[in-house]
């Protein structure tokens, strides 16, 4: 089972839980499981069917670019950042 760690400014949404263990193929399913057990966290997660601008998600030890269809390993950590921008 993947690990998902629940960034803290989330974690109000999740009565101070920090992480939890699912059965997930993707980044998609781990949305659906999240919201599921955690009502209005997808709202802060995504914009429509997509992950949020604001949003970036980590699998493993990478920063993934493909957003909702980013596969998932049952031994991977899943985290979600905060998009850090540049100029």
């Amino acid at each position: 089972m993947a690990i998902v760690f629940i960034p803290s400014q989330l974690q109000a949404l999740t009565q101070g839980v920090e992480q939890v263990q699912l059965d997930v193929r993707n980044v998609r399913q781990v949305i659906e499981q999240l919201e599921a057990r955690f009502p209005g966290i997808r709202e802060r997660l995504c914009d429509g069917d997509d992950l949020a601008p604001a949003i970036q998600v980590c699998v493993g030890q990478n920063i993934s670019t493909r957003g909702m269809f980013t596969k998932i390993e049952a031994d991977h950590e899943v985290h979600f950042l905060p998009a850090i921008g540049g100029g």
